[in-house]
């Protein structure tokens, strides 16, 4: 990745796309067209009718997995083109990447016997259905949240989808990996193995500029107010109660019938959200909120 200084509007925008292969993703799903030539990136974005500080961002979370845009970053984002490339974005997963999966997972179980080759299938269009229903609902009920200063939305069902969506995805490698019949094509779980990490990676960055989106309408509406605890999912909730009770993440995991993975992606958000990043912390804003009482607590 650039450094911090070149990594500006004034930088060429062909140097951008060196820094790595999966900016052509990005570059595509912002509506920018290849040839760039000598021009900078402030040059291309201007002729585009694109913010250059928003597709610097953007360009940001997909290089570097550790970086989450800030207050600064969000007051100088243009909200507006975020969610246009999050809509483009759901068009990709739906009529790209989830075509690709899908021919690839037919090729891989077509060697398989029949009731193997319906389960899976079954599980694959089970999941692209409701993922399908879940992007209908951030462009009818999110986005126009995001846009509109008077709308609402309910923030807790919204993340709670999401989780699901990380969940089933995890599920499905699993089951290649683990439950793959014998004589299913090898060669062809490989390319769907590598289908799915690169889809979850997709979708991690896609879920994070979507809660940049959102905590960039909560900070032009003054802050999250003074009930917290409306921000915290229903899952997370459960998992938090878990924490007080001083479970391990395998313990929580194993509860839920979840990965560990997803019990610290929840146990991150919470944190986030709360600002409590010890167990005793956590556990006494458990107790606060009601969520637990004294006597269960060890």
């Amino acid at each position: 990745m650039a450094s911090e200084a070149s990594f500006s509007p004034s930088m060429k925008m062909a140097e951008l796309l060196e820094q790595d292969p999966v900016l052509i993703g990005v570059f595509t799903r912002m509506g920018l067209k290849f040839g760039y030539g000598d021009a900078t990136v402030e040059d291309v974005c201007r002729s585009q009718g694109i913010d250059a500080y928003t597709f610097l961002l953007i360009c940001k979370v997909y290089l570097n997995a550790d970086y989450r845009p800030g207050p600064e970053d969000l007051e100088k984002a243009n909200l507006s083109d975020i969610v246009s490339y999050l809509s483009r974005s759901h068009e990709y997963y739906i009529n790209v990447a989830l075509r690709d999966l899908a021919a690839s997972i037919g090729r891989m179980m077509f060697p398989c016997e029949d009731p193997h080759q319906k389960v899976i299938w079954k599980f694959f269009t089970n999941f692209r259905d409701e993922l399908t229903k879940h992007f209908n609902y951030e462009e009818t009920e999110v986005f126009p949240y995001v846009n509109d200063p008077s709308g609402k939305l309910a923030i807790g069902s919204y993340e709670e989808d999401h989780s699901g969506v990380e969940e089933t995805l995890e599920d499905l490698k699993s089951l290649v990996m683990t439950h793959l019949p014998k004589n299913a094509d090898q060669q062809e779980a490989f390319r769907v193995l590598s289908g799915i990490s690169i889809l979850e990676a997709d979708i991690r960055r896609h879920i994070l500029l979507e809660e940049t989106a959102l905590e960039g309408r909560h900070g032009e509406e003054g802050g999250k107010g003074e009930d917290d605890d409306t921000l915290l999912s229903p899952r997370e909730k459960e998992i938090l109660v878990c924490v007080a009770k001083g479970m391990l993440n395998k313990e929580i995991a194993d509860e839920m019938n979840i990965s560990i993975h997803t019990v610290i992606t929840h146990r991150k958000n919470i944190t986030r959200k709360t600002g409590i990043k010890t167990v005793a912390g956590l556990t006494v804003y458990a107790l606060l909120n009601n969520l637990i009482d004294i006597n269960s607590v060890e």
